[in-house]
């Protein structure tokens, strides 16, 4: 059940039952596969939602939501523009469009200018799950070449939220994880294999 706050301002949903309400996990290069590992063990009511952004081309359909929904519990959808944050679901960002947390809970889609030749952008991802879910919020940084998310990163922990980082020597390509390490702002380097556990027992207060 989402338990809604109940005052003036425009505040997200807080999910009952979880101690974070939403995940935010990027990934480029080799990213797939890492994330097939991360949500494949997660439970089927896992209580808090899930935003994605996978570095893929623009120019081409993705079926990443397609190939995960085969290989996890949980739900998984493309994102479209105005969709409620939902527990036990994860959105993934579309080709070319950046992905965005609104303050009511809701997702928006964007085509603005690239981040870092990107879009979409790990780093608007984070910014905007991080100024809208403050110490809720969960980053997870997988595999991937460069250094987007490492901006977001920042944003995340300046929030009050928690950091996850794909250890290196687990990743397929370091970029990424290693400019989220460098922040200095990352509460977890964990293997890829160890991720999923420590995930569960954050949101859940368990292990699986």
């Amino acid at each position: 059940m989402i338990q809604m706050a109940e005052d003036a301002k425009n505040n997200p949903p807080h999910f009952t039952n979880a101690g974070f309400d939403i995940v935010a996990i990027a990934a480029s290069a080799g990213g797939l596969t890492a994330q097939i590992k991360v949500l494949s063990t997660l439970p089927a009511e896992f209580p808090a939602a899930i935003a994605i952004v996978q570095h893929i081309s623009p120019e081409h359909p993705s079926f990443m939501a397609e190939i995960l929904s085969r290989r996890t519990d949980i739900t998984v959808k493309q994102a479209e523009e105005g969709d409620d944050l939902t527990p036990g679901t994860a959105y993934i960002a579309p080709p070319n469009r950046h992905l965005l947390v609104n303050d009511d809970g809701t997702l928006s889609l964007s085509q603005s200018k690239l981040v870092h030749f990107l879009r979409p952008s790990a780093d608007l991802l984070f910014e905007s799950v991080a100024a809208t879910y403050k110490e809720r919020a969960i980053a997870i940084v997988l595999t991937g070449t460069g250094s987007d998310g490492a901006m977001g990163v920042e944003a995340i922990k300046k929030m009050g939220g928690t950091v996850i980082v794909q250890d290196v020597k687990t990743a397929e390509f370091s970029g990424m994880p290693s400019a989220a390490i460098q922040t200095g702002d990352v509460d977890f380097i964990l293997p890829l294999d160890e991720i999923s556990r420590v995930l569960v027992s954050l949101v859940m207060g368990k292990c699986n």
